[in-house]
Order: C-alpha cells, then sequence, then structure tokens
C-alpha cells in the first residue's frame, strides 16, 4: 500500500485515445510509455480504479492498469510473438479433446462442448479435429490460419485479452467465442464449459475448500479480462 498522491482523476481524450489523467497528469505504463488506450469504456473502467482507491493506493488491486500496461509495453512491441502462443492453444484445445466414447464424462463434454465448437466452425469457417483419448492430432492448417487471421485483426488490448482469457480456460475457442458473443451472461457460460472437466472431477472426488477458492479466482479473472478486451474493441 502506498500513500494516495493525486486528487481528481478524469478522463482525457487524447492523441491515439484516452488516457487517465491525475490531477492533470496522464498515468504512464510500468515501463515509461503514455498509458493510452483505445476506447472511452475502457478509459473509464481504468478511471474507476483509481477513483476506488482510499487514502492508500492498493497496487493490486488495479487489476485492469496492470492489464493496459501489459498490451502496451509488452503486446504491442510483439504482437505476432502472442498471436503464434495463441495458435498453440488451439492445437490443444480443451472443447476439441474429449474422453473415450465409452467413460461417462464424454457424453457431457458432447452435449457443453459440441453446440458450442459447431457454432465457432460455422461463424469462422472452418473445420476442426475432435479427438478422443490423450493423443494429440494436429489441427488443419487452414483452420489455423483462419484462426491467426483473426487475432491479427485485434489491437493489442484485444489481444491481450484473448491472451489471458485463452490461459486460464486452456482453450482459444472459448476466449474468442467470448470476446465475440452477445449477452452478459455469455461468457461465464463459456468459462463454466471451459471447465467442465474439472468440475465433474470435483462432483465425482469431493470438494476442497482451497481448490473451490482456486476456483472462484479463475473465474473472476476470466471475466474480468473478458470486460477489459470487450471494452477495448467497442
Amino acid at each position: 500500500m502506498i500513500r494516495k498522491f493525486y486528487t481528481d482523476v478524469m478522463l482525457g481524450e487524447v492523441p491515439g485515445g484516452w488516457q487517465v489523467l491525475l490531477d492533470g497528469r496522464g498515468v504512464k505504463t510500468v515501463g515509461g510509455a503514455a498509458q493510452i488506450v483505445p476506447t472511452q469504456g475502457l478509459g473509464e473502467a481504468l478511471a474507476a480504479e483509481w477513483r476506488r482507491q482510499g487514502d492508500k493506493i492498493d497496487p493490486a488491486s488495479l487489476l485492469l492498469r496492470d492489464m493496459a500496461d501489459y498490451a502496451i509495453d509488452v503486446v504491442a512491441a510483439d504482437r505476432a510473438a502472442i498471436a503464434d502462443g495463441l495458435i498453440a492453444y488451439a492445437e490443444t484445445d480443451t472443447l476439441c479433446y474429449r474422453a473415450d466414447p465409452d467413460a461417462p464424462l464424454y457424453a457431457h463434454q458432447q452435449a457443453a462442448w459440441e453446440p458450442l465448437l459447431a457454432r465457432f466452425e460455422a461463424e469462422h469457417g472452418i473445420a476442426l479435429v475432435r479427438v478422443s483419448g490423450i493423443l494429440h492430432r494436429p489441427q488443419p492448417a487452414p483452420a489455423l490460419a483462419v484462426l491467426r487471421a483473426r487475432l491479427e485483426t485485434l489491437n493489442p488490448f484485444a489481444l491481450a485479452g484473448v491472451e489471458a482469457m485463452a490461459k486460464l480456460a486452456a482453450s482459444l475457442i472459448t476466449a474468442l467465442a467470448a470476446l465475440d458473443t452477445d449477452g452478459g451472461d455469455a461468457p461465464l457460460a463459456l468459462w463454466q464449459a471451459a471447465c467442465l472437466e474439472e468440475e465433474w472431477q470435483a462432483d465425482l472426488w469431493g470438494r476442497d475448500e482451497e481448490a473451490e477458492k482456486r476456483r472462484a479466482r479463475r473465474e473472476a479473472d476470466f471475466l474480468r479480462t473478458c470486460g477489459f478486451a470487450r471494452l477495448a474493441q467497442a
């Protein structure tokens, strides 16, 4: 915690976007760059974090600020590397890997994942390989090329959000669907679908209090990150 060093929080429109102003001074990233975001909505969300601070600033509560810093200092510097890493998630996407067909979990995966995956394929005009068991099978190169092209359309802020969501869900499909889907509850439904196997195991073997807390934190992280990414391209 550090002593609060500002009184007024404003959002200013500046060349290239929007920037939070603390007592008239523009916020900078950890790397020293001006923290300019592409949309007013994202700027307002960042300003709200600063307004919520009390007499002391809790850096751990400035989560959107940290994401904006990462987008500017890291993602914008090498968007191709971030996209490469995300395509690796597509190669082993959770929604494409199912249990053996005779296992009880398989029917639950089919019911929850197949409609999501089929809709995603239709929206992007691609076909993805479904895999039963643990053996890896590569995804078709044309499908990966389409996904790569979609990632290249994202600004660094939305791309940073998709990266974080994909890591949390072990699924690029889930991350892109959450970014693009309409409806307030849709990101939560997508997150819950991605966690189906984990929840199945918890129901089967019993729930642990610490594990439940970790799951709740990851869910909150996913939803917050989704909000960040969606605001970044609104």
